[in-house]
């Protein structure tokens, strides 16, 4: 008889990658003959019927536990107490030293759980990470054994329809010329937005004066986003740049389906969604090669070693400029999303998963 295999996560959010990635893995559990169920301290309203309250639960003789970690939570703690076999599916946790200068608050609870998940090594029988960067980490903390297995995404759920109101006011303000920049997520000093933004300037005083950024996310750090709007106005680009703030799925999709490049320049990032959502949509992505981020973009992208900003806007010309470099980019961004299609990452997930229980059973 197959063990039961239940998830655990502090909160669940329904248009979060963690929580989406929670559901693809329960389905793929279930399918595979196992009992599964996914339990979290906090639930988003959209989701709560989706999840069980993790105080209601009570271990069973064959179950095991598997906890996604990306931040410190007494959930964790508490869950090894019950001495249930405990599994970590490590998403990465932000460097606190990022959020120091901006939100010391932050910086504290990431610097707790940097120190709980270096305390789960002995309590958990094995570990799965993300990408290697993120199994780098976790080996060095002595979890063992690993595997690596990729974030679940379902790329059919891009199929839907997107805020046509929001598509057409975008096309036409691109008909007056511009291109338009895009920059998936929240707003964090370890994302780099002020980066972005000071290419963006350049970009705009070189290239193309009439182009247009728009920052989709929101905000970790409300002195960082602050300090975000302030850069914009002194360096005079404040009516070219854009902040949605969070978004639904719908206007998500519009913004992905009216760009012309992405541009990322994050400094820690555990794999980044984000570019395999703008390849699926042939989005060409220009991104700083840093951390994970050249492991989940390949060959499908322009990683560059630096962010000086004139080097950065002069990659963004460089691919919306050349159609020849733009159809090579988006000929391999399908591919990468092939690669990382729910068909493909779904049976290495549960291989992965089902030969560390056995091995640690």
């Amino acid at each position: 008889m197959s063990p039961a295999v239940h998830q655990f996560l502090p909160t669940f959010a329904g248009r979060d990658a963690i929580g989406q990635h929670c559901v693809r893995l329960r389905k793929i559990l279930r399918d595979a003959g196992y009992a599964s169920e996914i339990y979290a301290r906090d639930m988003h309203d959209d989701v709560r019927d989706q999840a069980r309250n993790a105080r209601d639960y009570r271990p069973g003789p064959d179950d095991w536990a598997l906890y996604h970690f990306s931040v410190g939570n007494p959930l964790a703690d508490d869950l090894a107490d019950l001495g249930v076999p405990i599994g970590v599916d490590y998403h990465n946790i932000t460097e606190a030293r990022y959020f120091l200068r901006w939100e010391p608050v932050v910086a504290s609870i990431l610097y707790e759980g940097r120190r709980q998940l270096a305390s789960m090594v002995a309590r958990t029988r094995f570990a799965l990470a993300d990408s290697t960067f993120n199994e780098r980490e976790i080996i060095e903390l002595g979890f063992a054994p690993t595997a690596v297995a990729p974030i679940l995404i379902d790329f059919t759920d891009y199929d839907r329809a997107p805020n046509a109101n929001l598509v057409e006011r975008r096309i036409r303000r691109r008909e007056r010329g511009g291109a338009d920049w895009l920059c998936v997520s929240r707003l964090a000093p370890n994302k780099c937005q002020h980066d972005v933004i000071a290419a963006f300037a350049t970009y705009r005083k070189v290239f193309d004066p009439a182009a247009r950024l728009t920052l989709v996310g929101g905000q970790s750090a409300i002195r960082y986003s602050n300090a975000l709007k302030r850069l914009c106005r002194e360096l005079g680009i404040a009516g070219a740049v854009t902040f949605t703030d969070v978004v639904d799925h719908s206007d998500l999709l519009a913004y992905y389906r009216s760009a012309d490049v992405l541009v990322s320049l994050s400094e820690h990032e555990g794999f980044s969604v984000p570019v395999l959502e703008a390849m699926y949509f042939d989005v060409p992505v220009v991104a700083y090669a840093c951390c994970a981020v050249p492991e989940t973009v390949g060959d499908a992208g322009l990683l560059l070693d630096g962010k000086d900003p004139l080097l950065v806007a002069a990659a963004v010309a460089e691919v919306l400029g050349d159609s020849t470099a733009r159809k090579r980019l988006t000929v391999a961004g399908r591919e990468r999303v092939d690669h990382f299609s729910l068909d493909r990452t779904g049976p290495r997930m549960l291989d992965a998963l089902t030969t560390l229980i056995e091995q640690s059973a």
